[in-house]
């Protein structure tokens, strides 16, 4: 039992996986102490990360929906703050340089990527802090209703 379900136990509520299971166990192995605690402990407040609009996570949602862009954006944030050149990512994902192209800029334009050229060499880079803000974003209010709910019953 992950951190998250044991904390989601121990106060009465039931965190089913579903069908977005994927989204899930990638955001619990980011964050694996943060899921489900923002409310219980104010030492874990994210707070910051409500403030986040929503037409923005909307926006990064829909760039990471298409299975090729998310592959690329796992990608990039397994490589670390080295990133890697659109070379490498071209071979890892046997695609063609056109089709990287299209979909870096969807990334990039959703601020979920940077790029920096090195001499004739384009390097992609996640951006951790906006993954963090839309994990953040998505987790921070993790079955407060529930726990509401259950404060008043009680």
């Amino acid at each position: 039992m992950s951190s998250a379900e044991s904390d989601a136990s121990r106060i009465g509520v039931e965190c089913e996986l579903d069908a977005s299971q994927s989204l899930i166990r990638f955001v619990t192995a980011i964050r694996p102490t943060m899921l489900c605690k923002s409310f219980l402990d104010p030492k874990h407040s994210l707070g910051n990360y409500i403030s986040m609009k929503v037409e923005i996570a909307a926006r990064q949602l829909e760039s990471l929906g298409s299975p090729v862009r998310l592959k690329l954006y796992r990608a990039l944030v397994r490589a670390g703050a080295d990133g890697l050149a659109c070379g490498a990512l071209q071979a890892k994902l046997g695609i063609a340089a056109s089709t990287l192209s299209h979909h870096l800029r969807h990334l990039k334009e959703t601020g979920l990527i940077s790029q920096e050229r090195q001499a004739t060499t384009l390097i992609c880079r996640a951006n951790y802090t906006a993954m963090n803000d839309l994990v953040g974003y998505l987790v921070d209010e993790c079955c407060m209703d529930s726990c509401a709910a259950a404060g008043k019953a009680a």
